[in-house]
């Protein structure tokens, strides 16, 4: 077996168990391989180990926390785009600016800045110009769903609203392939961050429609992600449309979209601890500013019970 192929099969069982030792020997055979196949001998195998070495690296970087190994990721995926050109290898070039776009956006997150998430934007939109609906459609509405993420993410950290509109556009592109029918999970969490972009596009703008908008694609995710089949993804979701409930409550004054989010938010803490993770104090905080707001609009009770 070779380096390259080794590398590839440790990748594969570090994705199916804990921890990081398979992608670490992935890593290290990946590494090996390329002291075999050098640019100057076999551009495009060198490319593509390159390639595989970014791919670990993300994960890696991913079960870590680590920026250094999202660093290298990026470096590993520009290496391969030096042989794995469009004109070249033009499916392989759209991968790769995909793969790469991910790796900043993860990178985009752990700063303040916006240079990371911009450069992210730009790969995935670059993967689009190969990965086409028509060629490819699940490959093209992946790569839509993870544009509307980096801009999301943009959007977020910029004023106006131009950003969180395109990424409104970038996620329902991603639902009209990836159905509830075809992947009922990947549909499902493509409506979280849909969910995500309207509920701050919503909190920008006047008016309720952008927050019933987001109110009602967390319920559409909530029909898939279950409690039972995924109760921290399940969790997460609750607690965005009690975030977006909360909002809409204080916008109409009305109390009983204030109990709602009150119930959201405390379900998906519950959850959260039933699998033994504790965000009590981030859930305390929480049910404090539901209880405050509810108090404002005059009511003589508390919108429920103390945890």
């Amino acid at each position: 077996m070779t380096e390259n192929n080794l590398g590839n099969a440790l990748t594969t069982l570090g994705g199916r168990e804990n921890g990081t030792q398979r992608f670490e020997e992935a890593v290290a055979a990946y590494r090996a391989a390329l002291q075999e196949r050098t640019r100057e001998r076999v551009p495009l195998d060198w490319a593509e180990t390159e390639h595989n070495l970014g791919n670990v690296l993300q994960m890696l970087g991913g079960r870590e926390g680590s920026t250094t190994r999202f660093e290298e990721a990026v470096a590993a995926y520009r290496a391969a785009l030096e042989e794995w050109t469009r004109e070249r290898a033009p499916f392989d070039w759209a991968m790769t600016q995909n793969n790469l776009g991910n790796a900043l956006s993860a990178l985009g997150m752990s700063d303040s800045g916006t240079e990371r998430l911009e450069e992210a934007v730009a790969a995935h939109r670059a993967a689009l110009e190969e990965t086409t609906r028509q060629r490819a459609p699940l490959e093209w509405a992946t790569v839509q769903s993870n544009l509307g993420n980096a801009l999301s993410r943009l959007g977020e950290r910029e004023s106006g609203t131009a950003r969180l509109e395109e990424a409104v556009a970038a996620y329902r592109a991603a639902l009209e392939e990836t159905t509830r029918e075809r992947a009922p999970l990947d549909w499902a969490m493509m409506q979280n961050n849909l969910g995500n972009a309207l509920s701050t596009l919503g909190g920008r703008e006047s008016g309720t429609a952008r927050l019933e908008e987001a109110a009602a694609a967390y319920r559409a995710a909530l029909g898939e992600t279950t409690r039972e089949r995924a109760p921290l993804d399940w969790a997460i979701t609750q607690n965005n449309l009690g975030t977006t409930q909360l909002l809409l409550g204080v916008r109409t004054h009305s109390r009983e979209l204030i109990k709602a989010a009150n119930l959201a938010v405390r379900s998906a803490w519950a959850s959260y601890r039933s699998e033994g993770e504790d965000y009590d104090a981030y859930f305390a905080e929480r049910i404090k500013q539901i209880e405050d707001e509810f108090d404002k609009l005059g009511a003589t009770a508390s919108p429920g019970d103390t945890q």
